[in-house]
């Protein structure tokens, strides 16, 4: 056995992807990057004797599993799978339109399924195995404008916190990792959707907003090739956390979810703890 492990990344063609995949290679490990385009990723990271670049549409579980097999035919084993592929559709609720909603739930928590459901099985017979799923801050705390994304995330936490004890008895471990505002390129048309104004009364909200969302594209604090660095000291860590958060801004959206928590649940503790059956109480 060696350190070297076996990388499958979705997402490598930009981005994100790219600065994890590249991290990943500089460390000595062997990687399978996806993408919609596989000359994409091919171009985006240069020849390198192991690397793989593969199609790979995280909708299609027929793509998905072609992928899988093209891996694991290359390299014999999946030791560690990075869901980072993703999208944005930004907007207030009533001005999402329920295809794009779905759309975006499509994308940000069915793709990482399925992605996941495909490669379980190798880790399963391997007993070994690290599953990395990109959530975001938008996983743990809400905020308008981006009430699609953030349910997409939500969801995504609460799939991944249950999936750790089904997987752990196999030997495969998970990580959320949770970025506050990185300089990728989710901000950019390729990436992000805005609505056209549609309600008069989001109207002039929606225009600020959206102008806002704008400007902020390449001005983000986070310098993506550090996280992709920092990600892969982590995966290579014989404990790696299962949330990790990735920048300043999300500790501090940690800490000031945690404190919302124990305060919403102190504010009502005697009403709350009032409600078991009489009888409950009385054979306490």
């Amino acid at each position: 056995m060696t350190d070297k492990k076996i990388w499958l990344v979705t997402g490598a063609g930009r981005g994100m992807g790219t600065d994890i995949a590249r991290a990943a290679l500089d460390a000595g490990h062997a990687v399978v990057a996806t993408g919609r385009n596989p000359d994409r990723v091919a171009a985006a990271l240069g020849a390198h004797e192991d690397l793989l670049a593969v199609a790979l549409d995280v909708t299609d579980p027929a793509s998905v599993r072609a992928a899988v097999d093209a891996a694991v035919q290359r390299f014999g084993r999946i030791d560690v799978l990075v869901n980072n592929a993703g999208n944005f559709y930004a907007g207030f609720f009533e001005e999402v339109t329920p295809e794009d909603f779905r759309a975006q739930i499509e994308t940000n928590l069915f793709g990482p399924l399925n992605v996941t459901r495909a490669v379980l099985p190798v880790m399963r017979a391997q007993r070994s195995g690290l599953v990395v799923t990109f959530s975001s801050t938008a996983g743990i705390t809400g905020g308008e404008f981006t009430s699609a994304y953030v349910a997409s995330k939500f969801a995504l936490e609460g799939w991944s916190e249950s999936l750790t004890p089904e997987i752990a008895p196999f030997g495969i471990r998970t990580m959320l990792v949770e970025p506050g505002f990185f300089r990728t390129e989710l901000l950019t048309e390729d990436s992000t959707r805005y609505p056209e104004p549609s309600i008069e009364d989001y109207a002039e909200r929606t225009r600020q907003t959206v102008t806002a969302w704008k400007g902020m594209n390449g001005q983000q604090a986070g310098d993506p090739a550090k996280l992709a660095r920092a990600l892969v000291q982590l995966t290579d860590s014989d404990t790696p956390p299962l949330r990790w958060a990735a920048g300043a801004d999300a500790i501090a959206a940690f800490e000031q979810k945690a404190h919302q928590l124990l305060a919403q649940a102190d504010a009502h503790r005697d009403l709350s703890s009032s409600l078991a059956h009489d009888d409950a109480t009385a054979n306490a």
